[in-house]
């Protein structure tokens, strides 16, 4: 026994030797050790009022360190990707808080009238639209804006027009209105006859009571029917197409307003393949017929995907009114040209029971309420399921969306209920195609609080800023140009549309950021460039915090980086 002691004091140093050096070395790797991608020589954003950094460094998935290039240079190895930001500025990736990511895939293969701003331009792209695609059965688009037309609604009579040889539908810019050819009408069997659905409009000449070509809301469905729907490959095609230009914008998550099962399968597909550089938050479609049988089935979908590195269920979406510019917003009182005040979707009772419903499961409710009248109705029913539940485990962080004019005495009530306000600020872009209609409609008075986005920041409460997409473009630069300057990207009003508003180009950075991954529940994993947080990047071409905020869009993506991966380089 004596014999054999030293040797088992020298096996036992050896281990234990090499036990501390693997500790010790896992210790160093941490910290020191060889990384695989490096940005240097950048204005790296901390976050806002905090210093900004020069570099960082990326392991895996995650970012390893935020520092000094001359911290970051000692972790680079032989292997490290290095990327020169030359001075430019190194962002969180872009968090759209409220697109439509498949519907804007689609139409990147239609008729895109989103820049089309006069009848000329909007005929001129339909027209050449149709002469070069002499195959398709259909012409499809959207985009078309209300203020071209006379009247603010276009005609059967225009479109015929343009495309004679067959069915034409364009839908307009804020999806809430159709506009068909006669053709198109035929197919659907829409004559003068045909009465309007619940919740919609059939459009007609008030001379000769045939319908005039426009559709409103669920009158929309009339169409729907006949229309060529896409196909699986088709809506495939459509998310692969769309998370390459949400690359070479910058971002890297979404969520996604408004989706259901079949879709979801879709993105899972799109992933596995490769083909999905975004993070997808999904909010499932709800109806007013939504029970607690169907809560079940939500429940299962959103356990489904618990686990998903990219794809996460936790919100619904509810669409409580329409859109101003056709007046079906709700609104508090009449409209300023209109009797109407137009219109809910749902009765308080209906709303206050779904909210209620999927409040007590936990579930995340967005709200598209844009009128001051569906704003309130909706606060109202999140303060129900406040009093009728108890306080969920992560806590509320239902989500008004849109919210283009809150009455005064609403203002205090999202801070106070922990209610994220989800704005677009693209959407008050002060172009005459844009907001004519809009501040015509409803008047000085309640014109004067559209997209207050600066009086509610001052009110405590929470903001998220999203495209709403394929509604208006997908560049965020878009909306944070807007939300600082309140001017049109050739700087029109040179005061700005109620210059008030405007806020800080580190708020608006933030509130498309950090406030994403907030919006989401997701805070602790990504959003902010911080050690342990997921290497979501974009690196922009100019220091954006050195120039005036009306320079801004000077700067464009130079590289976009996700999960410690570049997808996209501009020029390669």
């Amino acid at each position: 026994m004596r014999s054999r002691l030293p040797a088992l004091i020298v096996v036992a140093i050896v281990v234990a030797t090499v036990i501390a050096g693997l500790v010790v070395g896992a210790q160093r790797d941490d910290r020191s050790g060889p990384v695989d991608l490096v940005v240097l020589n950048g204005r790296v954003f901390t976050g806002a009022g905090q210093e900004p950094a020069e570099a960082l460094a990326v392991r895996g998935s995650e970012i390893l360190q935020v520092g000094s290039n001359r911290d970051m240079k000692r972790l680079a190895g032989a292997a490290t990707r290095v990327i020169d930001a030359h001075g430019g500025t190194v962002l969180p990736g872009f968090i759209d808080g409220h697109v439509h990511f498949v519907s804007g895939g689609l139409g990147m293969d239609r008729v895109n009238l989103l820049d089309a701003e006069s009848l000329d331009a909007i005929r001129t792209k339909i027209r050449q639209f149709a002469a070069a695609n002499p195959g398709r059965s259909w012409v499809l688009g959207r985009g078309w804006y209300y203020s071209p037309f006379p009247g603010g609604l276009p005609t059967r009579q225009q479109l015929d027009e343009l495309v004679p040889d067959r069915p034409a539908y364009m839908t307009c810019y804020d999806g809430h209105t159709g506009w068909a050819n006669s053709a198109a009408l035929k197919l659907a069997g829409i004559t003068a006859k045909t009465p309007d659905p619940a919740d919609g409009v059939v459009v007609k000449d008030p001379r000769t009571g045939e319908p005039t070509g426009v559709l409103k809301e669920a009158a929309m469905g009339l169409m729907s029917k006949v229309l060529p729907q896409p196909t699986r490959d088709d809506r495939l095609r459509a998310i692969r197409s769309a998370s390459e230009e949400a690359s070479r914008l910058g971002i890297t998550s979404i969520h996604e307003a408004g989706t259901g099962e079949a879709s979801l399968g879709l993105f899972e597909e799109a992933r596995k393949a490769g083909a999905l550089n975004v993070r997808v938050y999904a909010a499932l479609s709800v109806t007013d017929a939504m029970t607690e049988a169907d809560a079940d089935a939500f429940d299962a979908i959103r356990q489904k995907y618990a686990s998903n590195p990219q794809i996460k269920v936790g919100a619904i979406k509810v669409m409580d009114d329409g859109v101003i510019e056709a007046h079906t917003a709700a609104m508090l009182a009449p409209y300023a040209n209109n009797p109407s005040a137009g219109h809910a979707n749902y009765t308080p009772p209906e709303l206050q029971r779904i909210v209620t419903m999927m409040d007590r499961r936990g579930w995340q409710v967005m709200t598209h309420a844009i009128g001051d009248g569906a704003v309130r109705m909706t606060l109202d029913a999140y303060e129900a399921a406040a009093r009728a539940n108890p306080a969920p485990p992560a806590g509320r962080r239902h989500r008004v969306e849109h919210a283009e004019t809150i009455d005064p005495a609403d203002f205090p009530r999202f801070a106070q209920q922990n209610t994220i306000v989800s704005y677009m600020p693209f959407h008050a872009n002060p172009t005459p195609a844009q907001l004519t209609v809009w501040t015509t409609n409803i008047g000085p008075e309640r014109s004067s609080r559209g997209w207050i986005v600066r009086t509610m920041q001052q009110a405590g409460a929470r903001q998220v800023f999203g495209s709403d997409w394929p509604v208006v473009a997908l560049d965020p630069r878009l909306e944070i140009n807007m939300a600082v300057t309140r001017r049109t990207a050739d700087g029109q009003p040179p005061e700005g549309w109620l210059p008030d508003q405007a806020i800080s180009l580190e708020s608006a950075i933030e509130n498309i950021t950090s406030a994403g991954a907030y919006a989401s529940f997701d805070e602790a994993k990504k959003g902010r460039l911080a050690p342990g947080l997921l290497a979501d990047i974009v690196i922009l071409s100019k220091d954006v915090f050195a120039q005036p905020p009306a320079r801004f869009l000077d700067a464009v993506v130079d590289v976009t980086i996700f999960g410690g991966k570049v997808v996209y380089s501009r020029g390669k």
